[in-house]
């Protein structure tokens, strides 16, 4: 893989000898939040880094540029007066987040360091590899934030195979010696902790483990994507001041959390989809414009009875994906009329991209019925829920970090279950990418226990 790094971070101060309670200062990623999720952060504690890290709401889009210059200046002026301090010494961090998934006590334990930025793509000795496309609004928001604050905010959520479980065995037996220097609590119940990894021997055994394997974009494709674009803004800025940047420059270098698939708590949740803006669309009209493309299975009960009949009809084969209709409250669980439906149109995609559930929504329901049929070629509205609870939240007019709330009319829910991790493996190393929002893995990592200064 690209070479790892220690690095010296920003940190909130920490308690000498003692373990940091940082509950209050921490945040979720920046696109899991809405004003409300934001509002309720700052009223923990007005320092809370989602006033940095968030100064534009929806971040989907672009937004002034004062918006990202007030970021700026409270970033400086925390830095100034010690709310944040630079660690003197080149660091790694092991960090490990405990979590309840499907009613189990969970584990996940990663490494943070600074890995070279390089464009995405396979590379002599291991790449960077996308999992999955990206939007454009995104991207031009969190630019726009890193060259205002010139600071990365925020790690990406990286993975490599680690066959032998070497690296997670690592991580787990620096937990085991001592204390973790600073723990937080999230909101959704997340225990994140942290252990300061200083030894260079300890450093250098744990890069040694990684040599070969390819980092596979977990979480953080549009902040990624940034961290390159923003490198060669400044590549192209020093050729025109006739002098090349210099090798040593900070942001050659993005802060990772690089975190084992052998590691028994890298698990994946669902992204499930809402639909709306569809003017001819009708229970009765999607299933008939439906007819020639899917094959349909009644499912009585609500829509976690829905969710429950999705996991279980192994029968019913791959992909396959629950369907919902608001209106009239009715559900089925819905397969491609034709084994391996997407050949012919993606012949050069691999099998394990063609049988995706995501593939299959995207491409059959969503652009073969919903788009072409019953919506003149237009695009439909769109919200990505993550649980059953948040696709009620969205049917109820509600507004989630995951989309949804006023002007937005939810016709179709279609429920997901969650992409296998061998899959991930599959299309990144074939190097395809899987439509957006494939994957959800959890918990999201905090943003606010490491700051990466770029200048």
């Amino acid at each position: 893989m690209p070479s790892v790094y220690p690095f010296s971070p920003l940190t909130y101060p920490l308690n000498p000898g003692a373990t940091t309670d940082l509950s209050a200062l921490v945040a979720p990623p920046y696109d899991v939040l809405d004003a409300s999720g934001k509002a309720k952060l700052l009223s923990k504690d007005p320092r809370n880094i989602v006033a940095v890290d968030l100064p534009h709401i929806p971040a989907k889009d672009l937004g002034p540029a004062s918006a990202y210059e007030g970021a700026a200046a409270l970033l400086k002026e925390w830095t100034d007066s010690g709310v944040l301090v630079r660690t003197a010494t080149p660091t790694m961090y092991v960090y490990r987040e405990s979590f309840t998934f499907n009613g189990q006590l969970t584990k996940r334990t990663g490494m943070v360091a600074t890995v070279d930025v390089r464009p995405f793509g396979p590379s002599k000795g291991g790449g960077i590899l996308p999992h999955e496309e990206t939007f454009s609004g995104p991207k031009e928001d969190r630019m726009a934030l890193m060259k205002a604050t010139r600071t990365q905010l925020s790690p990406i959520f990286g993975l490599h195979a680690d066959e032998t479980g070497k690296a997670a065995k690592l991580l787990r037996d620096i937990c085991a010696t001592r204390p973790a220097e600073m723990t937080a609590t999230t909101d959704d119940g997340t225990l994140h902790e942290v252990w300061s990894v200083r030894d260079p021997l300890v450093q250098q055994k744990y890069a040694e483990a990684l040599i070969g394997e390819d980092v596979f974009i977990a979480d953080g494709h549009h902040r990624y994507t940034t961290a390159v674009n923003y490198l060669e803004a400044l590549k192209a800025e020093a050729a025109s001041a006739g002098k090349p940047l210099s090798e040593n420059h900070p942001a050659r270098r993005c802060m990772f959390v690089i975190i084992s698939m052998s590691d028994p708590g890298t698990v994946i949740g669902p992204t499930h989809r809402v639909i709306g803006g569809v003017s001819g669309y009708s229970w009765g009209a999607f299933m008939q414009a439906a007819a020639s493309t899917l094959r349909f299975e009644p499912i009585a009960g609500g829509l976690e009875a829905l969710e429950s009949a999705l996991l279980k009809v192994a029968a019913m084969g791959e992909p396959r994906v629950g369907l919902w209709d608001f209106a009239s409250k009715s559900g089925c669980v819905a397969i491609p009329a034709q084994r391996d439906a997407l050949k012919a149109r993606f012949p050069e995609k691999v099998p394990a991209w063609r049988s995706l559930d995501v593939a299959m929504c995207q491409y059959q329901i969503v652009e073969e019925v919903c788009q072409q049929k019953l919506n003149g070629g237009n695009p439909v509205k769109w919200a990505f829920p993550h649980s059953i609870p948040e696709v009620e939240a969205i049917a109820s007019g509600s507004e989630t970090g995951a989309g949804g709330g006023k002007g937005f009319t939810p016709q179709l829910a279609v429920i997901l279950r969650p992409t296998p991790l061998q899959a991930v493996r599959e299309v990144s190393r074939a190097g395809q990418l899987m439509p957006q929002k494939s994957t959800f893995f959890y918990p999201k990592l905090a943003t606010g226990l490491f700051l990466n200064p770029l200048a």
